[in-house]
């Protein structure tokens, strides 16, 4: 990981609130990848909106024993990465939202993307190829822990199973993952760790 100064281990969560949910404890592990479910609009997207610090919220955050308040918030978002299902897009061409273009193109046939696809609009792309770009983006700035809402929920079968290798990949390489699903097979496939949302807050589920 591209991180030198912040040594790898746990991303670790106490008493975390915001307005409308909480209180959360929550501890990660690098390498492993944690599958949470869960209703919907139950706020299992606040959830990792506040770990990434994009929502107000209140508790102790910290990764590897670093506290999230000892560091400027961009920098925190580079360790610890939100990946939303809806994908934000800021300028018109592909390109332009990859700081390293050559390794985007080199990775994306990873992902069932032709290279050739950073140079179009972003207007033209489909939902699906916007979601695994989002991914790709993030995965580029290597994150330690990398929170992704729903990452295959507008992919087909094999683009959706083209992105989950690549997330056991990542995780074999020690990323964390802390991941959105709502489908149970791919929690089996994927989860090392299964947890459940609900009214009454967290609770770890059997695999």
């Amino acid at each position: 990981m591209n991180h030198p100064d912040i040594p790898v281990g746990p991303l670790r969560v106490r008493q975390l609130r915001g307005a409308l949910s909480g209180p959360f404890d929550l501890d990660l592990q690098p390498a492993r990848c944690t599958v949470l479910s869960g209703p919907s609009g139950i706020g299992k997207s606040l959830l990792l909106r506040m770990l990434a610090d994009l929502d107000p919220n209140q508790g102790e955050v910290s990764l590897a024993g670093v506290s999230r308040e000892s560091m400027p918030a961009s920098a925190w978002r580079r360790l610890v990465t939100y990946v939303a299902a809806e994908s934000g897009w800021w300028a018109d061409g592909v390109a332009e939202h990859f700081a390293d273009v050559e390794a985007a193109r080199a990775l994306l046939p990873a992902v069932s993307l032709a290279p050739a696809l950073l140079d179009a609009p972003v207007a033209r792309l489909s939902s699906g190829e916007r979601q695994r770009l989002a991914l790709l983006r993030a995965v580029l700035q290597r994150p330690r822990f990398l929170l992704l809402d729903e990452p295959t929920a507008a992919l087909d079968p094999h683009s959706r199973d083209q992105v989950e290798a690549l997330l056991q990949r990542l995780k074999g390489e020690g990323m964390g993952l802390l991941l959105v699903s709502h489908d149970p097979a791919q929690a089996a496939r994927l989860g090392d760790c299964q947890l459940r949302m609900s009214a009454d807050g967290l609770r770890e589920v059997s695999a």
